[in-house]
């Protein structure tokens, strides 16, 4: 009896102390866990937390989403062109030596105006035979009526009547032909005399626009295969846009298209879609779509390099202002207000839990939330945006300052760490 009651014991002990081994690995294995979560990897910050003081600093402001009627658009290359019929090279119809000019690379000419002057001997071998001509014409002239009436009296030959009449029939084509010689040349018939002849002509520009181009200098020879000068008609100036195959069914006539230079962005142009192309340029698997120069056209020149954006139809879409959208890990985002908190961290190990902490003196904080977003079109300073999660339609959105948010809470996780 007394052995049985000892086995007992000895039995309750035993599982007394597996119990307490049992317990004591159990509260390991939870410490143990838990630790491994704590220094797992954190889920990125998505929660910025600002002072009063800190939002009134930086300007940041807080608006809606709104409902804006933005234009959708499509990118293209291009360059300004100038007609052929508003070009034009300035030659003389008579080769000589330039002895006078009058522009420069630059200036603006009216049609009519005289671009050079120019001299050669032979302008008044012209003008000689115009005037010997003249007088042979007026001697003609006395023969023919002699010899008409020596046959109307049967006096005279009618053989010599027709010699007369021929003769006098071919002086005046010569002098007719002289005469448009002479007027093409700038000189005006009528005023040719013996004491009159002119050694020198004068070259004008055949349109109104600006030079170009000054192939000439004071003494050399030209003649119509040697161009003096070239003018261009910068006000007819249009944009040849090169639009991409898969982007032509979206194109009409009637787009509005903005343009900058390429080596200029400064400075923003407007023109408008009057004609599309219907066959590809060369090689590019392009189409040419010309458009009108609108409004300024000032600084613009025959061959500029321009990066378009033709505005295609507008739509209703849910948009906030450009500056409230920021870029981070080539990704979107806005920040809206929100209750939630940034995710309170454990003390370093080493710290009792036990251990009392001096109170800090609290500060109003404004939280925000980051909230990836899907960009859309761009007009008039919005852009069109869909959340990636839905949010609440009346959340308030930074809209001035989200640059300053975002680099708060990239400082925030940095520190974290």
């Amino acid at each position: 009896m007394k052995q049985h009651i000892i086995f007992i014991a000895f039995v309750l002990i035993f599982l007394g102390g597996c119990g307490k081994k049992d317990a004591s690995t159990e509260v390991e294995g939870e410490v143990k866990t838990e630790q491994a979560e704590e220094h797992g990897e954190e889920a990125p910050q998505t929660i910025a937390s600002l002072t009063e003081e800190q939002m009134k600093a930086v300007g940041i402001t807080l608006g809606k989403i709104e409902m804006k009627e933005l234009t959708s658009t499509i990118k293209a290359n291009g360059a300004l062109r100038v007609p052929n019929n508003n070009k034009a090279t300035v030659t003389s119809m008579y080769g000589g030596i330039i002895k006078t000019l009058n522009v420069q690379i630059g200036d603006f000419v009216r049609k009519g105006q005289v671009i050079a002057s120019i001299s050669n001997p032979e302008y008044i071998q012209l003008q000689e035979q115009y005037l010997t001509v003249k007088s042979r014409i007026a001697f003609a002239e006395q023969e023919y009526r002699r010899q008409k009436e020596l046959f109307d009296n049967d006096a005279g030959a009618k053989k010599n009547l027709q010699s007369s009449d021929a003769e006098l029939k071919t002086l005046k084509t010569q002098r007719s032909s002289l005469q448009r010689q002479l007027q093409i040349m700038g000189i005006n018939p009528a005023n040719i005399s013996n004491g009159n002849l002119r050694s020198g002509l004068v070259i004008t520009s055949p349109i109104s626009g600006t030079i170009s181009t000054i192939s000439a200098q004071i003494g050399s020879y030209v003649d119509i295969s040697s161009p003096v000068a070239e003018i261009i008609d910068n006000g007819s100036l249009h944009l040849d846009l090169q639009v991409f195959e898969k982007d032509l069914p979206k194109m009409r006539v009637g787009q509005i298209v903005h343009f900058k230079l390429t080596n200029n962005p400064e400075t923003e142009y407007d023109a408008k879609i009057y004609s599309i192309g219907s066959s590809f340029e060369n090689d590019s698997k392009t189409i040419s779509v010309h458009c009108s120069v609108t409004g300024n056209k000032s600084g613009l020149i025959d061959g500029m390099n321009i990066t378009g954006i033709v505005s295609l139809d507008k739509s209703t879409t849910p948009a906030v202002p450009n500056e409230a959208i920021v870029e981070a890990d080539s990704k979107y985002y806005i920040f809206i207000k929100t209750n939630k908190k940034a995710e309170e961290h454990h003390e370093e190990e080493g710290e009792h839990l036990n251990e009392k902490k001096i109170p800090e003196k609290e500060e109003k904080m404004t939280n925000f939330e980051k909230i990836e977003v899907v960009k859309g079109s761009s007009d008039m300073g919005y852009t069109a945006i869909t959340t990636v999660n839905e949010i609440s339609a009346n959340a308030e959105v930074v809209i001035k300052g989200a640059f300053f948010v975002n680099a708060k809470l990239s400082n925030s996780g940095e520190h974290e760490h």
